[in-house]
């Protein structure tokens, strides 16, 4: 076997496949993790955010996605960056990536660890996500074909969760409920609510980093992003008015009368206001809710192996981490560094600040991305285009703009985490920096 064919990963991605990986990384931000926006902007405000935030996403998967179609790589953003600016800036949009796509698994595997506790009382809730990292890694080292199937179901069980749910909350959706206490803090609530809402679509664009498993790139990621984007826009309205509209927005947000206890789980409680605990579709929508929170968790290991892959490719990370299993065409040495990094997260015991910090990768993600488009058209013209973004330059001028004011709130209002953000951001760039040094030497 060559050099090169021992560096290929296996080309097996159709379009609905891709279409699966791409809801299913996100699908979990239905589930839980928006509802606190809602405490901070309450139903207007978070609404307010949540349009923001959805208005960014469309011009933005609408754009990357012209990127991901003329630049297929498993490195994604910084493939793109790289292209347009030159090294230095791809080092910058790809760790940036990698902060993305490496942290936020860890805050779904606490979630995953604290709902199977109910379950298993005697385990702890850390000792469990590890067991899910341990298993999930597993399974995506074995096969991407095997693990896109495997995150397809997962991802239909997920949807049609949400539709049943949607179902049977909506008749029971009265205006007086969801516009009770509007805004809690007044307008500017919409601002610190901007996080939440992004967790609606947060690794969206993780589809660009599959393209070079994707059996026909230039056409089935485009249309991937597309019908995900749908897909998402869709369920996050739905499940957003359903919710809310039941018995208002403390009724998902806190846990006891004195609303000091904050809950990761508002569809369950939406639900047992309108058929009680001991339901049938009560628990129904607790079991299946799991697959949701398995689906991105699992989709964003596969999507971050490959991240972390590129990166060992181009010598920003040990050259080891690039290697490709020989028989299984699976990036297990990046999966498995990957899953120790995530490990160690947990320790933290700080889900939020890891929400957090995921978003602020993946804002400076987009930005940077619109900035590699506008500049790969000007000055790459013929490069082929085989999908291209919809009424240019609007879209990414409107995707970079949102991005920008969106990373400007969180930094105000998390400047701790922004603080750690620009740490990993600057060591990170000057460990990369020494290796590729070395590396081209």
């Amino acid at each position: 076997m060559s050099a090169e064919r021992e560096g290929e990963l296996e080309k097996s991605l159709g379009p609905l496949m891709i279409w699966g990986l791409g809801v299913g990384y996100v699908i979990s931000g239905e589930y839980f993790g928006w509802n606190l926006g809602l405490a901070e902007g309450g139903p207007y405000g978070m609404l307010v955010a949540t349009l923001i935030v959805t208005l960014m996403y469309l011009c933005f998967t609408l754009s990357y996605a012209e990127l991901a179609c003329a630049l297929p790589g498993a490195g994604g953003a910084h493939v793109y960056g790289k292209a347009a600016y030159g090294e230095r800036f791809g080092l910058t949009v790809g760790l940036a990536q990698l902060i993305e796509f490496v942290f936020a698994p860890p805050a779904i595997a606490f979630a995953i660890g604290g709902y199977l506790q109910s379950y298993l009382p005697g385990v702890p809730a850390l000792y469990l996500a590890m067991i899910a990292y341990i298993i999930f890694t597993g399974l995506n080292a074995w096969g991407v074909k095997l693990s896109a199937m495997f995150e397809l179901v997962m991802t239909l069980f997920a949807v049609t969760e949400l539709l049943i749910f949607c179902g049977v909350a909506l008749p029971e959706f009265e205006w007086s409920h969801f516009s009770h206490n509007p805004l809690p803090n007044g307008w500017w609530g919409v601002l610190p609510s901007l996080p939440f809402a992004i967790w609606f679509y947060l690794a969206l664009e993780g589809i660009a980093n599959v393209a070079e498993e994707a059996r026909d790139p230039q056409r089935d990621i485009s249309r991937g992003f597309i019908y995900a984007l749908a897909t998402l826009v869709t369920l996050a309205i739905l499940v957003f008015f359903s919710a809310v509209g039941v018995a208002g927005w403390e009724a998902i947000v806190y846990t006891d009368a004195t609303q000091s206890v904050t809950s990761d789980s508002p569809l369950p409680l939406a639900i047992a206001r309108v058929v009680g605990e001991g339901h049938l579709l009560y628990h129904l929508l607790v079991t299946v809710g799991l697959f949701g929170l398995v689906a991105s968790f699992h989709g964003i290991i596969l999507v971050a192996g490959r991240a972390t892959m590129d990166f060992g490719r181009q010598g920003y990370l040990p050259s080891a981490l690039s290697r490709v299993h020989v028989e299984r065409r699976t990036p297990i040495n990046a999966l498995l560094i990957n899953m120790l990094v995530g490990f160690g997260a947990l320790l933290t015991g700080k889900t939020g600040e890891i929400i957090t910090l995921a978003c602020f990768g993946a804002l400076t993600l987009y930005a940077l991305s619109m900035l590699s488009l506008m500049k790969l058209r000007r000055e790459q013209p013929e490069l082929p285009r085989p999908y291209e973004a919809p009424l240019y330059p609007l879209f990414p001028a409107i995707a970079f703009i949102l991005a920008t004011l969106c990373l400007g709130a969180v930094s105000y209002y998390n400047q701790g985490v922004a603080l750690v953000y620009l740490a990993l951001m600057s060591s990170g760039y000057l460990l990369a920096s020494a290796l590729h040094l070395r590396h081209r030497r």
